[in-house]
């Protein structure tokens, strides 16, 4: 089964349009306290949003059981939500967090950094029809591990590269240089080159 979305860029983690400030606002506060119905509600109006950041950071066939991971550390850590942010700012630090410390045990099925040039001419080895036309989502689903986290990051979620630098425990210019890869990739996957134009 193909899943198929149509997430908005530049728009990371828009306010919870399911509920009013103030509804959300109390569920947060009875949550805190250990309502699971109202936990059951914040995690009903949140989890497309951060199902979403999981899939662009870590793939589709990982965002499931990340969003589950977040959600399951939120319901643990929301005693320490001070409401200093709004809710939804607060969850999409900890689910970005969560992410960038599940890559530790990734180690064996991503791709390194310094991989990056491989990736990218086995991606423009082989494009095919199917690639070419694909969707943007599913474009960015398919870049290595580390220029896929630094493009969501930089790109979508609008983190600067001294902030991804420190999120991911490298230099601003690795940054800048997967950010590079991934913008060349992506421009090779979803635009024909000359050779498939004749």
């Amino acid at each position: 089964m193909t899943h198929t979305a149509t997430w908005q860029l530049r728009t990371p983690f828009p306010e919870n349009r399911t509920l009013s400030p103030i509804l959300e606002n109390s569920d947060v506060a009875l949550a805190a306290r250990g309502d699971a119905r109202a936990f059951a509600r914040l995690y009903e109006g949140h989890k497309d949003r951060v199902f979403a950041l999981a899939a662009r950071m870590a793939g589709y066939e990982r965002a499931a059981e990340l969003t589950q991971d977040v959600f399951v550390r939120a319901w643990q850590k929301l005693g320490s939500f001070r409401g200093d942010a709004q809710f939804s700012t607060w969850l999409h630090r900890l689910a970005v967090n969560w992410i960038l410390s599940r890559r530790q045990t990734w180690a064996t099925e991503r791709m390194r950094f310094l991989d990056a040039e491989d990736a990218l001419d086995g991606v423009a080895a082989r494009p095919s029809q199917r690639e070419l036309s694909m969707d943007f989502e599913t474009a960015i689903a398919k870049l290595p591990e580390g220029a896929r986290m630094v493009f969501v990051l930089h790109d979508v979620e609008g983190y600067r590269h001294e902030e991804i630098a420190t999120l991911l425990g490298v230099t601003s210019g690795t940054t800048k240089a997967q950010l590079h890869r991934a913008r060349m990739m992506l421009r090779q996957v979803l635009s024909p080159t000359e050779s498939k134009k004749s």
